[in-house]
């Protein structure tokens, strides 16, 4: 079992992620109404502003999964979140998503919020992997992934039906053994 209770406040060079706080909710809700992010998330584009406005006053209470807020620190805005969620107790690993809305892309803020989340699960639990999947038609995500030691582990054919043609998923995983390494040949490079 895994026990997420305590929500951190992580700061990088360009973002915050911390707990959702009431304010934040604008901000979320142009996120998840962005054309982009429904395109590459394969979501719906029916929106229910109550619903939502209730899942993210919950956030914070969840001991199950951590959904942060990214906090772009030069505008103070948020511009995102991410997410560990959906347990998986035989294999000891979870589920990992990010959501950059259009305040929050193409200036590095995905990369440094995915690195620093990545640590703290690998630093702060005994997590033995994360797992992802991500749609072939979003190339930024997948560098990204990538860039951070996540490996292609499957990939599910014909997933999503977007303006009538069909979308592979890429499935990815980034063990905590991985992780470690990677983490380890960074700092002898930054140390050389």
């Amino acid at each position: 079992m895994i026990n997420l209770k305590d929500k951190p406040l992580l700061k990088g060079d360009k973002v915050i992620l911390r707990p959702f706080k009431e304010a934040d909710f604008t901000y979320i809700e142009e996120c998840l109404q962005d054309a982009e992010v429904i395109k590459l998330t394969g979501s719906d584009s029916q929106y229910d502003k109550v619903f939502t406005q209730n899942w993210y006053n919950t956030r914070n209470e969840q001991i199950d999964r951590l959904d942060l807020a990214i906090v772009d620190q030069s505008k103070g805005i948020l511009v995102g979140e991410v997410v560990a969620n959906l347990y998986d107790e035989k294999s000891h690993s979870m589920n990992f998503r990010i959501l950059i809305g259009p305040r929050g892309r193409d200036r590095g803020l995905g990369s440094e919020a995915t690195r620093l989340f990545i640590n703290y699960l690998f630093s702060h639990t005994t997590l033995k992997a994360l797992t992802l999947s991500v749609f072939d038609f979003n190339p930024r995500a997948k560098r990204v992934y990538k860039k951070v030691g996540f490996l292609v582990d499957s990939i599910d054919e014909n997933k999503l039906e977007f303006e009538e043609e069909w979308i592979d998923s890429v499935n990815m995983k980034l063990t905590r053994k991985d992780w470690l390494r990677g983490m380890k040949t960074s700092l002898e490079t930054f140390i050389l």
